[in-house]
């Protein structure tokens, strides 16, 4: 029954939050199905979780790489920041930034650094990318690319942020930096703060879980 048939009958007038809490107190749920929203002939992929707990027998550059992204406002304007991390010294290895909603050129952007890294440095073991299991993560387009560099992909299982600590451990106190030490909430370049954030981030910024090291120094030292 629609709220017009209650109303008219009963006179009774309710909203849908407080159907949705008198569901909830009686422990009543919808029987139906969830259909997912997909664009007409969108292809996508999805991959296992190759990396599990093995993130800490990470032992050199490039083994692995982690990327997400995130979105926030600064001077009233909406932003999407997409990082790709390689995940054993935590440096930021590409990124991509758009003032447009769902702008699938920050992913690009980003993989694009980082794919031509992989072909300057030439790392000696297998590749992997591990990210969450979004529609441009899991597009055929977007695998194909890194099938063309033997990259394999791993992703995190659905609604399971924790298979993924690299980027939810930095990307969370990254934006708590930027705001608060970089005054990103009232930048008029939002997109120049970034650049010159990430070259701090890589090449001055010390850290704890790199022996007080910054990452680029960490890789010399250590790789």
């Amino acid at each position: 029954m629609d709220k017009c048939f209650y109303k008219k009958k009963f006179g009774i007038v309710y909203t849908d939050n407080y159907v949705h809490r008198l569901c909830k107190y009686n422990d009543i749920k919808y029987q139906g199905k969830h259909y997912q929203w997909k664009k007409p002939d969108e292809e996508n992929e999805k991959y296992c979780n190759l990396i599990w707990n093995g993130w800490k027998y990470l032992n050199g550059p490039y083994q692995v790489i982690v990327s997400d992204m995130t979105a926030f406002y600064a001077n009233k304007i909406y932003y999407e920041l997409t990082l790709y991390f390689d995940a054993w010294n935590k440096e930021i290895v590409g990124y991509g930034i758009s003032s447009k909603k769902g702008d699938i050129r920050t992913y690009y952007d980003g993989l694009n650094q980082v794919l031509n890294k992989i072909k300057e440095e030439q790392p000696e073991d297998l590749v992997i990318l591990h990210t969450d299991q979004g529609t441009v993560y899991s597009s055929k387009t977007y695998n194909n690319l890194l099938k063309e560099f033997n990259i394999q992909h791993s992703m995190s299982r659905a609604g399971t942020p924790t298979d993924n600590p690299v980027n939810e451990s930095l990307n969370g106190w990254i934006k708590e930096e930027l705001f608060i030490d970089f005054n990103l909430k009232h930048s008029k370049d939002v997109p120049n703060l970034i650049k010159l954030y990430i070259d701090y981030y890589n090449y001055e910024r010390p850290s704890y879980a790199l022996n007080y090291k910054t990452p680029i120094q960490y890789k010399r030292v250590c790789k």
